[in-house]
């Protein structure tokens, strides 16, 4: 396919989002673009943050995953099920009930105001690290597949994305994203499932005979409990999962800002429930085309992608649906899945960081009602030129993308889980003010403890257990800076 196909593709795809923003936009109060007014259905909620959960690391990192460690990301995916459980029965709840705009405004109520903007810190930390990572992969790929190819930087690539999704975010914020999240998971679904259709039909399979063959069993272990010092074994996956399903989910204002969006705590539990199941669901079609991709890469000779002298297995997916010769038809859905992808991820992130910078930091709710719209619409691009940056920083990183993802968020959700553990299972008052010290000591002897030689710990491998050992040293932390209620 052509350059100049896939920028009209492109171009075509945001002429819709833009559109959509178009209506959904036309109140653009404080109150749409921080809640939507509470007015959302569930069920397009529910669908729409399946795209959001999903990302353009899953449609493009998670197949890459498979040559290295099968099925083996499954386990965690059972994890984030029981994880969101959590969400629907704690958390939503408490939300709702104390009626926040940002679910930062708990912990002031509970701690103070130190633990407050401590914990609305690392959400902005994690959340600008996490939709970066994001950015950054699709944009690559998008790099890879066409600009690399007519001459455009990389930086420009990066700009361009960013500025499109500042169109069409700008004006009804979290109300757009919950309808253009809705097109986008359904781009990315059908872009899938095109795939494995096509694929398969160029081995002469169904995807009955693919699910049963010799090659699928060879790529296709889902559990993996023989060597628990290995970071694919099943209970660090399986665990981890959980605690990244709360952190990640539950505790983070990206996500939750989509729930608070639903009429009523009864249909933000629907959502929850439903995007639970489905993910399961969705995550299992999405290695089945990781585990399709490698066979077909292997029957034909395909090699794994380099770029800027780095093999680059996320890259594998593009190169077979874009230059091995399939058609157009898989090279269409497969560019317009990708952008869903990208797109789905970082336009909430742009939302959510705008509405916890300007809620959390600035206290736009306190401001004269004159000045609240032209300060949000200050912050909002502000973040936008933050996410520009810290994906350009990214660049220069090694390693995979998904592993460095979760890698960093295991860090940087830590003190937020400890934080929320602390306040809802003790009744314990703490000194607020030493909140902040408490959380950099957590993630400083996580990292410490993560990072032990093997003449200390043997061939242990770390993997996203360090999140709930990181929440739990924030959680003894504050106990021993806690004194016992007045009300006890």
């Amino acid at each position: 396919m052509s350059p100049s196909a896939i920028l009209f593709i492109i171009i075509g795809y945001f002429a819709v989002l833009i559109l959509i923003s178009y209506f959904t936009g036309k109140d653009d109060s404080n109150d749409v673009f921080f809640k939507a007014k509470r007015q959302s259905p569930w069920y397009v909620v529910a669908f729409g943050m399946i795209g959001a959960s999903l990302s353009g690391v899953t449609f493009i990192s998670v197949p890459g995953l498979i040559g290295a460690e099968q099925f083996s990301y499954m386990q965690g995916v059972f994890g984030f099920f029981f994880g969101y459980i959590f969400i629907l029965t704690v958390l939503i709840p408490l939300y709702y009930r104390l009626n926040v705009t940002s679910i930062y405004q708990y912990l002031e109520q509970r701690f103070g105001l130190v633990s407050y903007k401590t914990g609305a810190f690392f959400f902005l930390l994690s959340r600008v690290t996490g939709a970066s990572f994001r950015l950054f992969l699709v944009a690559l790929a998008m790099q890879y597949i066409v600009f690399e190819q007519i001459g455009v930087p990389f930086w420009v690539t990066v700009v361009i994305s960013i500025v499109l999704i500042w169109l069409y975010t700008n004006r009804g914020g979290i109300k757009t994203i919950v309808w253009t999240d809705t097109l986008q998971t359904l781009a990315m679904l059908v872009s899938v499932v095109v795939a494995i259709f096509l694929i398969n039909q160029q081995l002469d399979w169904s995807y009955t005979d693919f699910l049963s063959s010799d090659e699928f069993k060879e790529k296709g272990k889902l559990f993996f409990f023989d060597d628990p010092n290995s970071k694919i074994y099943f209970w660090k996956y399986f665990i981890g999962g959980i605690f990244i399903a709360i952190a990640m989910t539950g505790l983070d204002q990206d996500m939750m800002q989509k729930n608070l969006t639903c009429k009523n705590p009864a249909d933000a539990k629907k959502n929850m429930l439903s995007m639970a199941t489905l993910l399961v669901i969705v995550n299992f079609i999405f290695l089945s085309l990781g585990a399709l991709i490698f066979i077909y890469a292997e029957k034909f000779n395909i090699a794994i992608p380099v770029l800027d002298g780095r093999v680059r297995t996320d890259l594998l997916f593009p190169e077979i649906a874009m230059n091995q010769g399939l058609g157009k038809g898989l090279a269409i859905t497969f560019l317009i899945g990708l952008i869903a992808a990208a797109y789905s991820s970082a336009d909430s992130a742009l939302t959510s960081l705008t509405t916890s910078f300007s809620v959390d930091f600035l206290n736009i709710e306190n401001k004269p009602k004159e000045a609240q719209k032209p300060l949000r619409k200050k912050v909002h691009i502000f973040v936008s030129i933050t996410l520009v940056l810290v994906v350009l920083l990214f660049n220069m990183l090694d390693g995979s993308v998904v592993s460095n993802l979760f890698k960093f968020a295991t860090f940087t959700y830590g003190p937020l889980l400890g934080l929320f553990a602390f306040g809802i299972l003790t009744k314990y008052k703490i000194k607020d003010q030493f909140v902040w010290i408490v959380a950099l000591i957590s993630i400083t002897l996580t990292f410490v403890i993560s990072s032990l030689p093997e003449s200390i710990i043997g061939s242990y491998v770390f993997h996203w257990e360090i999140l709930p050992l990181n929440g739990l040293i924030t959680f003894l932390g504050l106990l021993l800076i806690s004194k016992k209620s007045s009300t006890d």
